[in-house]
């Protein structure tokens, strides 16, 4: 993943495939692992908020305002978020939204970078997209993990400031398969198995967030 200095190219990709094929961050060449996913994560909170302060408007009333980001905490720590009186648990991250802040345990991070550095653009952007859904007014669904996947998939795909690189779909499959049941985030009876998600960050990659919306 990168952020877009360039216009980048067109190649396509055999996994996720939306009209743009994958996601690229920023430069992380030569930092060590944790440093690199650190990294990631900041550029994808710019990303994500950025998109959405961009683009409210064009689907929703009202002025758009930006969660908080607690960012990356070490769970069972004295430092670590806890959210409605339960503390934040290990290998998962989520939206909070008694405090409307985004938090995400590291280990989860740090694990799932290794399967590709697109997985923490699909985390950031899965949070983000639950405190879309409490922003706006009946925007509910019985699924609504698989809602949240469909919104991180419109707003990655969509950001102006990604360049899309081949494989990088490929590699979000593979991490949510390979994570699939190990943590609260990966869950399947929580949050969809691995085809159910990729199925709708694809749609909203490929259709835009009105597809991800109720009729």
């Amino acid at each position: 993943m990168s952020l877009d200095d360039d216009e980048g190219d067109d190649e396509t990709d055999e996994g996720i495939q939306p009209e743009q094929s994958a996601i690229t961050g920023g430069e992380t060449d030569g930092l060590d692992p944790d440093e690199a996913w650190m990294a990631e994560t900041e550029d994808a909170v710019g990303v994500v908020d950025r998109f959405w302060r961009s683009h409210w408007n064009d689907h929703f009333t009202g002025a758009y305002q930006s969660p908080s980001v607690f960012g990356a905490y070490v769970a069972g720590t004295p430092e670590a978020p806890s959210c409605g009186g339960e503390p934040a648990a290990p290998q998962n991250a989520f939206y909070c939204p008694q405090g409307d802040f985004i938090a995400w345990d590291a280990a989860l991070m740090r694990d799932g970078y290794a399967q590709g550095d697109s997985w923490v653009y699909l985390v950031v952007a899965h949070e983000w997209a639950h405190a879309v859904q409490r922003r706006v007014l009946g925007l509910r669904s019985v699924a609504a993990e698989l809602q949240a996947d469909c919104l991180a998939g419109a707003t990655l795909f969509g950001s102006e400031d990604l360049v899309f690189e081949q494989g990088d779909g490929d590699e979000l499959a593979q991490a949510l398969a390979a994570l699939a049941d190990e943590t609260p985030w990966t869950r399947s009876e929580d949050h969809g198995d691995a085809e159910q998600r990729t199925s709708a960050f694809s749609t909203g990659g490929s259709d835009g967030i009105g597809a991800c919306l109720p009729d």
